[in-house]
């Protein structure tokens, strides 16, 4: 960790009271986390993701009221300034301008910041209607290429709010990431109880007891995750780079198709009105705001010369699920070649990203598990049809082609299962193929509640799948420390997310040295 991020792990405790100096944006009230959303504007947070070598995104959505209709905002642009500077203290400044935040996108701001430092650390805020917000820290990948030693990347998906605390947040901001990756389920579609759940002394927005559907559903249930204080903290800590899975928009959609199998027009209006809330409520760049309900999400993000990461979309180009979408056996359905889980031009794009790569590690960051999580039922082997295993012959291509493309360190990083599972990366697994590489399944940070060391579904998926070399039930993140000679991957869990208290500890230790797809647990 460089001097920077120590200082700023001292300065980070004050976030929450917010330390602030004045500099160019004058003398204005400062935004306090956790005081009366009402008198807040920016009570939703900042954020920034997507960083390149010259620069990151940095956003914020303006709110008066979060859960009013508009958040409160009265229907006309407003002006919000920004800045960035090179210290905490914000009396360095290097970058500075003026945006528009718009009601027709929710008063969402993303400022796509260029001319910055390669693998520095950077601080920013923004002001609007007399009121300045938190500071927030990002930094900058390295150089294309350049040499990289080490790099920190935290791994982060699926956070039911109603199931629980965001202890793993708290604990993530703690440990100042380079870069974290959100994988999908930042929010739940589906009505939380009128109680709220685990948290049952929160205030909810009407909206948020049945299921999200229209436009201002999708913002109201963003609004109230984001008034978390731990995710408020860690997207101030460190950059962002996320992804959308299913409940984003509706569960286990496949592209046109809905859960319910809705007619096409209705599901397509449903789904353009959650991936627009999507947009403006992620630190993604305008090349990712959808049109409708066309949207390009996979992007490729490098770090130097260490590390490849292959972000992909794992929903919007998808063959429909077979089988019913039941956990069953594997048959000719899921092994027709014609079905896809990316789409032709999103394979096309990710084989020809490890033609070209130079990178000591490529990762393949999603949502679903590429590897076979299977379970006995009965005297069937069954897997899931949403994740790859639905899908044999598009793992098929993309891992056997990364092969054929001399990909020697490949790395799948996904979430979805709500539960931590390391396990080799095969074409095929029930006749013998070689390994190509590793699954690092990262757990929820709350779905699903507490859970335990192994339950009865942890238990049965080893006994099942011999290619799995550790599982945990538990909820937390995954934190990997990437080197040049190994990948260290660290399995952080809570014993608790129901208890408004709580901390994480380190359960598992996974080490993949370089050029092998073996691994050492600890």
């Amino acid at each position: 960790m460089g001097t920077s991020r120590r200082r700023f792990l001292s300065w980070s405790a004050l976030v929450t009271g917010l330390a602030f100096t004045p500099g160019l944006l004058g003398e204005t009230r400062p935004t306090v986390p956790g005081t009366d959303r009402s008198a807040n504007v920016f009570g939703l947070g900042v954020a920034s993701g997507d960083p390149v070598p010259d620069g990151v995104v940095l956003w914020t959505r303006l709110s008066r009221n979060p859960f009013a209709p508009s958040g409160g905002m009265e229907p006309r642009p407003v002006r919000v300034d920004w800045e960035v500077a090179a210290d905490e203290s914000m009396t360095r400044i290097v970058r500075r301008g003026t945006v528009h935040a718009t009601p027709e996108w929710g008063h969402s701001v993303h400022v796509d910041v260029r001319g910055l430092a390669p693998s520095a650390d950077y601080f920013y805020r923004f002001r609007a209607l007399g009121e300045i917000s938190t500071i927030g820290r990002t930094r900058t990948a390295p150089a294309p290429f350049a040499r990289v030693e080490n790099l920190t990347l935290a791994v982060a998906s699926c956070q039911n709010w109603a199931d629980g605390y965001y202890h793993a947040y708290a604990d993530l901001a703690a440990h100042a990431p380079d870069v974290v990756l959100h994988l999908g389920d930042y929010i739940y579609e589906k009505p939380i109880p009128a109680q709220g759940g685990a948290r049952s002394a929160a205030a909810l927005p009407l909206s948020a007891t049945r299921e999200a559907v229209d436009l201002e559903d999708y913002r109201d249930r963003y609004a109230l995750y984001k008034s978390d204080p731990d995710l408020q903290l860690a997207h101030a800590m460190a950059p962002f780079v996320i992804t959308f899975d299913d409940h984003e928009v509706d569960n286990n959609w496949a592209a046109a198709v809905s859960e319910d199998h809705a007619p096409l027009t209705t599901f397509a209006l449903r789904r353009a009105r959650a991936l627009r809330a999507w947009w403006e409520n992620t630190p993604v760049r305008i090349s990712a705001r959808p049109n409708g309900t066309v949207i390009r999400a996979h992007r490729r993000l490098g770090f130097g010369d260490l590390v490849d990461l292959n972000l992909l979309d794992t929903r919007s180009h998808r063959s429909d699920q077979v089988n019913g979408d039941n956990d069953t056996g594997q048959n000719a359905r899921t092994a027709d070649p014609s079905r896809t889980l990316l789409g032709a031009e999103q394979e096309r794009w990710l084989l020809d990203g490890f033609a070209s790569s130079r990178h000591r590690w490529n990762a393949i960051v999603q949502q679903v598990p590429m590897a076979d999580l299977a379970r006995t039922v009965g005297s069937t082997r069954a897997v899931s049809m949403d994740g790859w295993s639905g899908y044999e012959a598009s793992r098929a291509r993309v891992l056997d082609g990364a092969a054929d493309r001399g990909v020697r360190n490949l790395v799948s990083l996904a979430g979805d299962i709500h539960r931590s599972v390391v396990a080799d990366l095969r074409t095929s697994y029930t006749n013998e193929s070689s390994t190509r590489g590793v699954e690092l399944a990262a757990t929820s940070i709350t779905s699903g509640g507490d859970g335990e060391d192994s339950d009865e579904g942890d238990r049965r998926l080893k006994e099942a799948s011999p290619h799995v070399r550790f599982g945990n039930s538990q909820r937390g993140y995954l934190l990997n420390r990437i080197h040049s000679d190994r990948w260290e991957a660290e399995f952080r869990v809570a014993s608790s997310v129901r208890s408004p208290r709580g901390s994480l500890r380190r359960r598992a230790l996974i080490t993949i040295p370089d050029s092998t797809a073996e691994v050492d647990v600890v």
